[in-house]
Parts: structure tokens; sequence; C-alpha cells
């Protein structure tokens, strides 16, 4: 699952159509709320549930009924769920949404981390000005990823996330104008840390882990709206912080600790959301392991 910020991904690959992504609603609003219930469960539930259900399912998360029924209209707008009828009035997942949130997935529950060794993605690209829509579409996608800016037209990442970038180039139909290396550690005019603080901003992200480090001191006692939450406000993290190597970082960084209360609380709550979720949903599969989204 996915964001987006948002992780950021989209269903269509057309540059101006609807996106959801896992950075497109602020963590902790309703439409995040829904995108995160919707990401974490409906697959699980066999990619349908009733009106019902769902909007119980939020008002367990403390959104009001009309709120909730607001945010799944959005929800159809962007593409993420489609209307379907079958013992009741009901949504099912987009087909086409399989891929973002699978990609999603690994973003949230596989956090990866690059050590000193580990190589870099360069991503260089010269789009003509007939284009320039497609060419704002891959600045604004390689920044959800988590990509810094050399310079316009050279942007770099860690190297796990070259498929990532290639997934990116290929739905914007840009490969003609793009081109990717593997490399090994750049050797910048000035030490790396400070050239890391100037191709990624450092501060905002180090104040995004802090903000995170706030919501789950105020998460709420029950494991469903705990875990949604606790889900909601993770997952644009994953996407902002590209997980830099520890030579790069300043000093006391708190990505760490992030990871490690993440990995706690998720842990602790994730088996008990969804025996709530299957106490809510009628048709829901019981066997279900609780830890695959």
């Amino acid at each position: 699952m996915t964001a987006d910020p948002a992780a950021a991904e989209h269903i269509a690959p057309t540059p101006d159509s609807p996106v959801l992504d896992d950075i497109d609603a602020r963590p902790g609003s309703t439409a995040s709320l829904l995108r995160t219930l919707v990401g974490l469960y409906l697959r699980r539930l066999g990619g349908w549930i009733s009106a019902a259900d769902l909007v119980a399912l939020a008002g367990d998360l403390g959104i009001p009924t009309a709120q909730a029924r607001t945010g799944i209209t959005r929800l159809k707008q962007k593409g993420l769920l489609l209307a379907e009828r079958r013992h009741a009035i009901g949504y099912r997942l987009n087909p086409d949404a399989a891929t973002m949130l699978e990609r999603g997935d690994r973003r949230i529950f596989e956090v990866r981390e690059m050590t000193d060794a580990d190589r870099w993605c360069l991503i260089s690209f010269s789009i003509p000005e007939s284009a320039r829509s497609i060419r704002h579409q891959l600045r604004r996608r390689l920044q959800w990823i988590g990509a810094g800016v050399v310079s316009p037209a050279l942007w770099i990442c860690p190297g796990h996330l070259r498929d990532e970038v290639l997934q990116i180039v290929a739905e914007l139909d840009a490969r003609a104008w793009v081109t990717t290396f593997l490399a090994d550690t750049p050797v910048p005019p000035r030490t790396l840390p400070e050239a890391a603080a100037e191709w990624w901003d450092l501060e905002a992200l180090r104040d995004e882990h802090l903000a995170f480090q706030r919501s789950i001191a105020a998460l709420p006692e029950g494991s469903f709206a705990a875990y949604v939450q606790l889900i909601d406000s993770w997952r644009t993290l994953p996407y902002l912080d590209p997980g830099l190597p520890p030579a790069l970082l300043p000093a006391e960084w708190p990505g760490g600790r992030s990871h490690r209360e993440f990995a706690r609380l998720s842990g602790a709550h994730a088996d008990a959301a969804w025996r709530h979720v299957c106490g809510v949903v009628s048709s829901a599969p019981l066997t279900e392991p609780a830890t695959t989204s």
C-alpha cells in the first residue's frame, strides 16, 4: 500500500488523468483515512465491500456518516473504487489500482535503507517544451518517490528505486527523453553531507519524522483505529524519505526511531485490527493473516 505527500502512485498513465497517490491527502484527514482503510483491507476482503460496512468501519475511525459518504464518492472520482451492487449496494476495487497498491505495500511494509556501499540511480532527462506536461509529471513523481535534485534535469535516488523510476518513465511514455545510470558514490565539489542537504530538504524530512513520532503518542486505545491511524501517519514517510546512507545524514537523525516505533506498534495492533474488520464485515475471510496487506 500507498501515501504518496503522496507515495506517490497513480492509476491512469496519462499525465492529465485523475491521480490517487500516497501523498494526495493530508494524513489524518477523512480522504487520507479512507484511502488507508481501503488500501489495507479491501483486497483481503475479496475486492468488494458493501457501502454499509465501509461506512461502519469509517465510523469506527471517528468519521461521521455523511462525511464518510462524501469521502467515498471522492475515492470513486479518483478511480480507486467502482460502484457495484451484489447482495447490497457496494464498491469494488478498481483492477487498475492493483499495481499502485502493491507498490505501496512494498514501500510501507518493506522499508529499505541504503548502506554506504550501495549504488545510486541517476536520472537524466531532456524533455521538449511540447511535452512540458510530461516533464512536470516526471519531476513531480520523482519527488514523490524521494529522489533528490542535483540539477533541474539530473535527479538522484537510491539504486533500489531504479525499477520504480523505470515504471514511472514507462507510464508517462517518456522513455525517449530519459536516461538512467547506476553509479557508485558521487563525488561532489563539497562534502557528501553538504551535497545531500542541497539535493534533499533534510530539515523538512526531519520535521516529518518528528511529526510522525508526535502522532503515535496520540493513537487511540482500540487496535483498529490505532492501526489505521498508525499506517495513515506512516505511509507517506517511506516515500518522502529515500533511506539515505548514514554517512550522508546529520547527527541524531530521527529516522531510526521512526522505523522502530512503526514496527513495534504495527506488530502490536495489526492482528486485532483485522479481527475487528472481520467482526464488522460478515463476508470477511476469517483465516486471512492480519499481517498481509
